[in-house]
């Protein structure tokens, strides 16, 4: 017979794996008719767009391109520097332990280093390094009995736990386009380099909605018809509903971004303006935290019981954390004579991790591409590393800590003797857990009566180890009782050596259906 419960239902969330994995991307260039021969290249930069992620058995592909613009030097005495764009693509299968259909994937990329060689006066050699972390998750809809009902004779006890149960997950693509101005002196020639990075990320709850609004702060540098380098900065606004329903600003709120398109192509010389179109797409994962009064263990002295346990796998003391970190320093980069800095490519990457005691320590660098030229229109290129270091605190020792790196602000001034004075902000967002192992109890069912002889009462001595209710679920009583008979003040202090008179039964097992 199958016993009355309760149950409360809990979706968990569990890390199935992770993955870092280095992706090496390579491709050839062939330089258009209407552009002069390359004398060498200066310095390439790329945005990476993954406009398509499929979770298959045992693996994740991934298909995307890198945006790519080559900046380089024209081997003709008119022409000095020039532009090349052009969408390096990929399709990357990334094996994955335990990875299923229907699960889902949080995805980060970096690209950590980008770079062309020449061939030959009209064929360019390009090679990229993408850092990709993956994390695997598996949604799972979990019954978890914590009550009995209509039976007072079983005993039970339960232990308070507090979860992070997922609520739901929800995405929408968001079309962000815009006209950028540039200086109306100028007629642009050609586009030299772009960066583009979402910041000024927010959410608002609203009528099962989630509203999420961030910019894409976009800079392009360009060539002018009269052979000048200039650039131009803007902000669109990405802006977009999530449809989610039973949700509200108490729950915990992951947001991801990540950039699936870019069109760039410049207007009409008489417009004096860029064309920009990003297709962005944004992932929303919503979590409760739950306290539940979860039944650990159970017995009846009248009566035999069966149920299973299971073990899961769930997140709990799970914390989203922004920190804005701002590094000074005196940087000696040689060649500074009489130049000035057009722009500075800025890479973080993390090269050590250390646990000391409830913190974590990371410790960095700064990889810095500055791109510089001179009163005659040579630019050229330097680069310099800043050591970093960053600290967060957990609220235990086994907390997963992941982390993100974004420069929201950089400033560089030449100084005397090659020195540049550099002010950077980085903004480090935390996504931090802990992963909980959890026994639930799924069913219970009564096989059959016990039947018991006589009432005696024994002494027991008190081990190392017991606890009250092991001792009364041994003996087949109930700690209420124990208590009782002992004049116990705290079921939880019993002390090695103590001495206990336990009620007992002796007890003969009937099948009821015999």
């Amino acid at each position: 017979m199958i016993v009355d419960t309760i149950k409360e239902k809990m979706c968990v969330n569990k890390l199935v794996a992770t993955k870092k994995e280095i992706i090496l991307v390579e491709g050839d260039m062939i330089v258009p008719d209407s552009k002069p021969d390359i004398l060498n290249t200066i310095c390439t930069s790329g945005v990476i767009c993954i406009y398509k992620k499929e979770i298959l058995e045992g693996k994740v592909k991934l298909e995307g391109s890198i945006n790519t613009n080559i900046m380089y030097m024209a081997d003709d005495s008119k022409d000095k520097v020039r532009g090349l764009s052009t969408n390096l693509d990929f399709i990357e299968s990334i094996s994955i332990n335990n990875c299923k259909e229907n699960m889902t994937c949080k995805l980060n990329t970096n690209l950590k280093s980008i770079e062309a060689k020449v061939i030959n006066g009209r064929k360019i050699g390009i090679k990229a390094t993408i850092e990709v972390e993956i994390n695997i998750y598996e949604n799972e809809e979990v019954d978890i009995v914590n009550d009995i009902q209509n039976n007072d004779s079983i005993q039970v006890l339960k232990q308070n736990v507090k979860v992070n149960s997922l609520l739901g997950v929800g995405e929408t693509k968001i079309y962000a386009k815009e006209n950028i101005n540039i200086d109306n002196i100028d007629n642009l020639a050609e586009i030299l380099k772009t960066s583009i990075n979402i910041c000024n990320k927010d959410t608002k709850f609203s009528y099962n909605k989630i509203l999420t609004k961030a910019e894409a702060e976009i800079k392009i540098m360009y060539l002018t018809e009269d052979n000048r380098i200039n650039s131009v900065s803007a902000r669109i606004p990405v802006v977009g509903f999530i449809d989610m329903q039973n949700i509200s600003e108490d729950n915990i709120l992951d947001i991801d971004y990540e950039i699936k398109n870019i069109i760039l192509k410049p207007n009409s010389s008489e417009e004096h303006s860029i064309y920009v179109e990003l297709e962005v797409c944004v992932t929303a994962s919503v979590y409760e935290e739950k306290n539940m009064n979860l039944i650990q263990d159970l017995y009846s002295p009248t009566e035999n019981l069966e149920f299973n346990k299971k073990k899961i796998i769930t997140i709990t003391d799970k914390e989203n954390r922004s920190e804005i970190k701002k590094i000074r320093e005196q940087l000696n980069v040689e060649g500074l004579d009489e130049k000035n800095i057009i722009d500075v490519d800025i890479i973080p990457t993390i090269e050590n991790e250390n646990v000391v005691g409830n913190r974590t320590v990371y410790e960095g660098q700064l990889e810095l591409n500055f791109i510089l030229s001179n009163s005659e229109l040579q630019v050229d290129t330097r680069r310099a590393k800043i050591p970093f270091s960053y600290e967060t605190e957990n609220s235990c020792e086994d907390m997963n800590n992941n982390i993100k790196f974004d420069v929201i602000n950089k400033d560089f001034i030449i100084q005397d003797n090659n020195i540049v004075n550099s002010n950077i902000d980085l903004r480090i967002d935390t996504d931090s857990y802990r992963n909980s192992n959890m026994n639930v109890i799924e069913e219970i069912e009564d096989i059959g009566e016990k039947s018991t002889e006589d009432y005696s009462v024994l002494m027991y001595i008190v081990k190392k180890g017991d606890t009250l209710w092991e001792i009364a679920k041994r003996f087949n009583t109930t700690m209420d009782e124990i208590v009782r008979i002992n004049g116990i003040d705290d079921p939880d202090m019993i002390s090695i050596g103590q001495k206990l008179f336990i009620p007992h039964y002796q007890k003969v097992f009937i099948n009821e259906y015999e």
